[in-house]
């Protein structure tokens, strides 16, 4: 059996790799997305005091730290059995709304949009995002400002523009000048206004392009308030794949829905519901479970979408023009945030005492999915056990068989073109997948020895 292999997987955040199985005619028989990168957080965080959750597990990722923050914690939160006062809330919120803006601005303007304004066949020495700012430097300039945005909406309100500090159990520990409100205000609107623009380029990126590529039949997971797009507070909704509404959970209850499981491929886990359906995350899945944005311009895009693709799509392409509806989306909710007087408000934090429940569970939305944070403590707060779900472990099987599917499309007499490699890579990025929050694996991991004899 002849193996093609594509690693590393280009654009992405980490390194994966894609493998496929070919028989005797050249024929594809079978592929898959592999990762066999490995992050320990949940084991070494056993043995360290539940308040520190929020500080240590930023460093998962520096592309989503903000929601580690938050879904830490928020179990925090239930273990102190505290609940944060208002403005806490506010600020926890306008934390997690700046890293959207900077993930999905990062993704649909620098990883995504080569594959579409360049085409997925140019050069790949042109087809990255230094190619697309000498095509469109505009673009690229626009782009640049807006998770520049972003950032500075992490760094004022999280601590540091990377891996934020401020969120602690009971709220928050610093609160937001008047001096950095005006500041952000300011850029908030500059950037609404790049992310309406940039509407016309977004709502023409798949034009003639085959949306059915790629194909999974899944169901989804995503949170709502009370129907509202959310991305902080509400219950994760789930969807059947025939669109059916299944059940929420808003937390320990998760696990009476959701089971994790591991294949010999891959260290990177999977999650699917119980009774065996599988189900995806991120901006697909919650464009499919809300009932609106919440935010005029974006309900407004969000309308529009589904003129095109439904109310419960299951194209997986779809995934770009649902990212960028929460691109604006997140824009406009930093403009509320940031027009609201109370965010500047010193009532930021409800004191903790002792530890009132031995488990927390905290969910958030991170920009490519649902996040959960599951831990178990002792009487004195210190982590015994330590459970996290990330957006890309519930993506996995829906990345891997659209893997195989597209390899089947694009494999011609058992040889895979530079041009038909990317399509297939284009299947994985349409999940803006971070491979770094894969914190770790289930079952048994194989491990290679070579004994070598020196001479």
């Amino acid at each position: 059996m002849k193996e093609i292999t594509i690693s590393p997987v280009t654009r992405i955040e980490g390194h994966a790799g894609v493998r496929i199985f070919l028989n005797d005619r050249g024929e594809v028989d079978s592929a898959h997305f592999q990762v066999v990168e490995l992050r320990g957080f949940e084991k070494f965080l056993i043995g360290a005091a539940i308040e520190e959750a929020p500080r240590i597990t930023p460093r998962i990722c520096g592309i989503c730290p903000s929601a580690h923050h938050l879904a830490a914690a928020k179990a925090t939160d239930q273990i102190f059995g505290v609940e944060p006062p208002a403005t806490g809330k506010k600020l926890r919120e306008l934390l997690n709304v700046g890293q959207f803006v900077h993930s999905h601005a990062l993704h649909f303007f620098m990883l995504a949009a080569p594959d579409f304004i360049l085409g997925h066949d140019c050069p790949a020495e042109s087809r990255n995002v230094i190619g697309l700012a000498r095509q469109s430097p505009e673009i690229a300039k626009k782009a640049i400002a807006v998770r520049k945005f972003g950032q500075r909406l992490t760094e004022a309100v999280g601590g540091k523009p990377i891996h934020p500090a401020n969120a602690l159990p009971g709220g928050m520990s610093a609160p937001l000048t008047e001096g950095k409100r005006a500041e952000l205000a300011v850029m908030a609107d500059e950037a609404l206004g790049i992310a309406r623009e940039g509407w016309d380029l977004a709502r023409n990126l798949l034009d003639g392009v085959d949306t059915e590529i790629g194909a999974v039949r899944t169901g989804f997971v995503g949170m709502t308030n009370q129907g509202v797009y959310s991305t902080y507070d509400g219950s994760a909704a789930m969807l059947g794949p025939d669109g059916g509404r299944v059940g929420s959970f808003s937390g320990p209850e998760y696990t009476n829905f959701i089971e994790e499981y591991s294949e010999d491929w891959s260290y990177l886990k999977f999650a699917r519901f119980k009774g065996g359906d599988y189900y995806r995350v991120g901006p697909l899945a919650r464009l499919n479970i809300v009932e609106k944005m919440g935010t005029e311009h974006a309900d407004a895009a969000l309308a529009e979408y589904r003129e095109r693709f439904g109310t419960g799509t299951q194209a997986a392409l779809a995934y770009h023009l649902a990212r960028y509806i929460e691109f604006i989306a997140s824009c406009e909710r930093a403009v509320q945030l940031l027009s609201d007087p109370g965010i500047t408000a010193p009532d930021i934090r409800t004191p903790v005492g002792a530890v009132v429940n031995r488990r927390g569970v905290g969910i958030v939305e991170a920009p490519r999915g649902t996040l959960i944070h599951d831990y178990t403590v002792n009487e004195a707060g210190i982590i015994e056990r330590c459970n996290l779900i990330v957006a890309t472990c519930q993506n996995n099987y829906a990345m891997d068989r659209g893997v195989e599917d597209m390899a089947r499309r694009v494999v011609e007499n058992g040889a895979l073109t530079e041009a038909a490699a990317n399509r297939i890579e284009m299947i994985i990025r349409a999940y803006d997948p971070c491979i770094s929050c894969a914190t770790h694996a289930i079952g048994k991991m194989p491990l290679k020895i070579e004994c070598v004899r020196r001479t």
